[in-house]
């Protein structure tokens, strides 16, 4: 290469510039197409390509979700603290003070107060990217504030679940959580007020044998993946290769686990629907 570049000088100094931000394009994960990500957000991070439904955080979808993006955050100052001293290859203090850091929430789960078409609501969101959705303490807290905001004011409740279940680093507290949190529901319902819980990809865990499955209604996304534990998990266990579609909610669909699948575009509009037959406000 020394005697090309003794007669192009200019090849030793050339560097390829763009001028393209970035940030502008994605990969699709399932179909690997390129995407424009203007584009991407368009359509509610669902790729136009094959249909793959992205993973998106939780103010993301309550914006989406909620009309004119405007809602009341109940419980917002709600902290985790570190009873037990916990720690692991980190301090459970470190892991929280991180996952602050890199999602800009408090806790694994906004609950807030809004509307949908008009129609008051309560809606919880988990944020998958704070510790994988894991549920501990404070999240079993502001869930059960939000359904006796909901009580007291007569709304139906909507819970978007993605987590990994409880949280490991609060031990039984956070086992707990899966009986009150339950039990909370079971006092919705004796009001007579619409649970509708919306799967999204992934739940599994305490989380998913308990606020994910209970709803009056129970809708996913397409091919969310939902169980108590993993397919490698259950293989080993009963030594059987499982059906390839397994956990993904057409699998739930074609099982009876779930009432329905429906598409991120159609779910503001079908859960209005929904509510306007079975809620009179």
């Amino acid at each position: 290469m020394n005697w090309l570049r003794r007669l192009i000088p200019s090849i030793a100094t050339f560097k390829s510039k763009s001028n393209v931000p970035d940030g502008l394009w994605s990969t699709c994960k399932k179909c690997e197409s390129v995407l424009y990500v203007p584009e991407l957000e368009k359509s509610l991070f669902v790729c136009p390509k094959c249909g793959y439904h992205n993973r998106i955080g939780a103010r993301q979808r309550l914006n989406m979700f909620l009309d004119n993006n405007n809602y009341t955050e109940i419980a917002p100052d709600l902290t985790t603290k570190d009873p037990l001293k916990f720690k692991d290859s980190k301090h459970y203090t470190s892991r929280i003070k991180e996952a602050v850091a890199s999602t800009g929430e408090k806790e694994a789960l906004l609950v807030v107060s809004g509307a949908l078409d008009q129609q008051k609501v309560i809606v919880a969101a988990f944020e998958f990217r704070f510790m994988g959705g894991s549920m501990g303490s404070v999240v079993g807290e502001k869930f059960v504030q939000g359904i006796k905001t909901a009580i007291k004011n007569k709304y139906p409740f909507i819970c978007f679940a993605t987590s990994g279940g409880a949280r490991m680093q609060e031990s039984m507290i956070s086992l707990m959580q899966m009986a009150k949190t339950s039990a909370a529901i079971q006092k919705l319902k004796k009001e007579k007020l619409p649970y509708i819980s919306v799967l999204v990809d992934p739940i599994y865990g305490g989380v998913s044998a308990s606020i994910a499955m209970l709803g009056d209604i129970n809708i996913a996304e397409p091919n969310a993946l939902s169980g108590f534990t993993g397919r490698r998990v259950i293989e080993q266990t009963v030594r059987l290769e499982l059906p390839d579609n397994f956990q993904k909610s057409e699998y739930l669909l074609s099982n009876g686990a779930i009432d329905m699948i429906v598409h991120r575009k159609n779910l503001r509009s079908k859960i209005s629907g929904i509510l306007k037959k079975i809620h009179k406000a």
